[in-house]
């Protein structure tokens, strides 16, 4: 059967598939650098959460597509096209706000779902409007789900309810805004091979020769510590690395905290030491007053690092990079916004192992070596590799369907999807 003459509730599979009916889903080794054994007051890091739950498997599509290609500008052309005509027959009705929904629900916000999720074709329009949540619905709340990068659980909770009230036309300006972001992108010499963090997506895809070699999971930043829009290159990856405790950090976070608590540091194993590099007790300074942001904080490599085990160094005038985090447990949200403005990645070992694939000697046993021998150890590369940090959330995907992410930082100029988390 073609694609062309296979149908889908009136429509063709492709124009079915744009609108989300289809799937969604040694040598180098030096030892710690003297730039960061010199104590810098302006090194910037991440704080870290308290959580304790294991990871979860990373949600990746298995398109091989990178978001930044023709490909996607063509896709992402195609579904403003149809977003227009949807717009142009009145958008969509919102459904009413109420209990979770799931299999076995049933009632007229049940029949408003379905007339939600048939106007973009997550359901087959033909199936009526029934007032039961049957197996079908499920079906379609699950594409509905995926491809605005929820878990796909099937079951229409506060996030979903959220995403689905957005309007048409709301929908329609964020992919014409994002267009052009990835128009601007694609069409420029980015390098055969990169590494992209999309920010609202929080998601990253390590692309070689116009291929995704892998995607990760990521946590980014809050909205008030913003993940920013940056081009770097990454030059050095740091195994069981220190960190230090960026001044906003101090100020926002460290001082409350040993208000609360005068032992926080010290079971933290955070060590606090003066401009001339003198290591000063945490008795010693006075929590109630500014003094404490005269110094610097430094927390030693460990379990408990707020950068986990691996940070990925890209020099930036930002000062923010990409590391591991201890809270893996975070990867598993749908609202993946939670660092200072770094961006922590789900299983960084094999990203790692991407980066430095070109460097004698630096296979993943090795790199597992060096994590597990807990010395600070760094592999410089050679040559860089150029990352990007980019604000895309809404685009046509290769599979045909409409993706969406909401405006976590308000840059789309869209109020709905600001107000909405």
């Amino acid at each position: 059967m073609t694609e062309r003459s296979s149908m889908f509730g009136g429509v063709s599979r492709r124009d079915a598939l744009r609108l989300g009916v289809g799937a969604a889903a040694g040598a180098f080794a030096t030892a710690a650098s003297a730039q960061e054994m010199s104590l810098s007051f302006d090194s910037q890091a991440e704080w870290k959460d308290r959580f304790d739950a294991s990871a979860r498997v990373s949600r990746t599509s298995g398109s091989r597509t990178p978001l930044l290609s023709p490909t996607t500008v063509q896709e992402t052309e195609r579904a403003i096209q149809d977003y227009t005509s949807i717009v142009s027959r009145g958008g969509w009705g919102r459904v009413p706000a109420g209990e979770r929904m799931k299999l076995g629900s049933r009632g007229e916000r049940v029949m408003a779902l379905r007339q939600r999720l048939a106007a973009t074709n997550d359901l087959d329009p033909n199936l009526g409007m029934s007032p039961v949540f049957d197996s079908y619905v499920e079906g379609a709340v699950k594409r509905f789900q995926a491809r605005h990068g929820l878990i796909p659980v099937g079951v229409v909770g506060d996030d979903t309810m959220q995403s689905l009230n957005i309007p048409a036309e709301t929908r329609l300006r964020q992919l014409e805004t994002n267009v052009v972001r990835i128009r601007t992108m694609a069409g420029g010499n980015i390098g055969a091979r990169y590494v992209l963090c999309n920010i609202p997506a929080a998601e990253i895809e390590a692309v070689e020769d116009g291929q995704v070699a892998a995607r990760y999971t990521a946590v980014v930043g809050k909205a008030d510590r913003a993940s920013p829009v940056i081009d770097a290159r990454i030059q050095q990856v740091n195994f069981n690395p220190f960190w230090t405790v960026p001044a906003s950090i101090i100020r926002k976070d460290l001082i409350p905290m040993m208000q609360k608590d005068p032992q926080y540091l010290t079971k933290k194993h955070i060590r606090i030491y003066s401009q001339q590099g003198q290591e000063i007790q945490p008795d010693q300074i006075n929590w109630n007053t500014m003094e404490a942001t005269q110094y610097m904080y430094r927390q030693d490599p460990g379990d408990d690092n707020s950068m986990g085990v691996v940070r990925i160094n890209m020099p930036n005038k930002d000062g923010v990079y990409m590391h591991d985090t201890p809270s893996k447990n975070l990867f598993g949200e749908n609202a993946r916004f939670h660092s200072s403005g770094c961006v922590r990645i789900q299983n960084v070992k094999e990203l790692v192992g991407w980066l430095a694939k070109n460097q004698a000697g630096w296979d993943r046993r090795a790199i597992d070596a060096a994590v597990k021998s807990g010395e600070r150890i760094d592999i410089n590369l050679t040559p860089y590799v150029p990352v990007y940090w980019r604000y895309i959330s809404g685009w046509g995907a290769q599979d045909g369907t409409v993706q969406f992410r909401e405006d976590i930082y308000g840059m789309d100029g869209t109020g709905e999807l600001a107000m909405a988390r």
